[in-house]
C-alpha cells in the first residue's frame, strides 16, 4: 500500500485548474521529486496535500487514511509534514529553542504555552529529543546561537530540524536547495538521504534545481500546467521529448544543466 495517494485530486481557483484530475502514488521509503516549469501546480499540489488548500474534488490518503479537507495541524499529527520556500522560524529564539518549541506544539501545548509558560523549564524529554536532532542535522555546535543570525543553508537545516521534532513519516519538502551555494546544497542533499536511508522518512520535494533533484530521486513526477505530464526514473524522464518540450520557452532548465541533448 502506498504512503500517498492521490485519486483524481483537482484544484481549481476560478477558471484556473492549478492541479486537474492528479493521481500520484507514492510508496514508503521513496525520494519522489515533483517538478515542471513555473505555473505547473507543483506547489499547489503541496498545499492540498498539507491542508492548507481543500481540494476542489478528488482525495488524498496517508497511509490509507483519507485525509483530504483535514486542517494542516490534523495532517501534520498523523504524520504528513511540510517545509516551505521560506523557513518560518522564531527569530529571536535559539537553535535548540525552536526545536523544543516544536516538541511541545508535537504534544498538543498552545503556542504561547510553549514559548512563554514552559519555556524555562522545558521538560528534559523535549530538550533531550531536540538535542539528539540538532545532532543528526549537524547543528549542535552552534545549539545556543540565535537562529536570525545564521546563514542562509543553517536557517533551511533548522526549519528541517524543526519538522523532524514533529516526528513525520512523510515530510515535504518545498524547494530545499532553493538560494544555497554548492556547499550547502551538497550538505542538505546529503542530510535529505540520511533522513530516508537512516530515520525512514518518505521524502517528497518540489525542485527547481535540476542537478539536485536528478541526482537524489529514484522517481520523478513530471507536471505541466496541473496535469501529470509523465513520471519515472531519472534517465527516463530527461530523455522524455514531452518534458523537454515542457521546459522550452520557460526556463530550459532540462538544457541549462546538461540533462537534454
Amino acid at each position: 500500500m502506498a504512503l500517498l495517494e492521490t485519486k483524481g485530486l483537482s484544484k481549481h481557483f476560478g477558471g484556473l485548474k492549478a492541479v486537474s484530475d492528479l493521481d500520484l502514488s507514492v510508496e514508503e521509503g521513496e525520494i519522489r521529486g515533483i517538478i515542471g516549469p513555473n505555473g505547473a501546480g507543483k506547489t499547489t499540489l503541496f498545499n492540498v496535500i498539507s491542508g492548507t488548500y481543500k481540494p476542489t474534488s478528488g482525495e488524498v490518503f496517508l497511509n490509507g487514511e483519507r485525509i483530504s479537507g483535514l486542517r494542516p495541524s490534523r495532517i501534520a499529527a498523523k504524520g504528513g509534514v511540510r517545509t516551505f520556500q521560506r523557513t518560518a522560524l522564531f527569530k529571536d529564539f535559539t537553535v535548540l529553542q525552536n526545536v523544543s518549541i516544536a516538541r511541545h506544539l508535537l504534544a498538543n501545548e498552545s503556542l504561547l504555552g510553549a514559548v512563554f509558560g514552559t519555556a524555562r523549564r522545558m521538560e528534559k524529554a523535549h530538550e533531550a529529543r531536540a538535542l539528539e536532532i540538532l545532532e543528526f542535522i549537524g547543528l549542535a555546535d552552534i545549539k545556543n546561537e540565535l537562529s536570525h543570525n545564521l546563514p542562509h543553508g543553517h536557517q533551511r537545516a533548522l526549519g528541517v530540524a524543526m519538522a523532524l521534532a514533529t516526528e513525520p513519516r512523510l515530510l515535504m519538502l518545498d524547494e530545499p536547495v532553493a538560494g544555497m551555494n554548492p556547499q550547502e546544497t551538497a550538505r542538505m542533499t546529503e542530510l535529505i538521504r540520511k533522513l530516508r536511508d537512516e530515520w525512514k522518512i518518505t521524502i517528497l520535494l518540489v525542485e527547481h534545481d535540476m542537478r539536485t533533484v536528478m541526482g537524489l530521486c529514484e522517481y520523478i513526477t513530471v507536471l505541466n500546467f496541473g496535469h501529470k505530464l509523465t513520471e519515472g526514473a531519472p534517465k527516463e524522464i530527461v530523455s522524455n521529448q514531452e518534458v523537454i518540450e515542457a521546459y522550452l520557452g520557460s526556463d530550459n532548465i532540462l538544457e541549462d544543466d546538461g540533462f537534454a541533448s
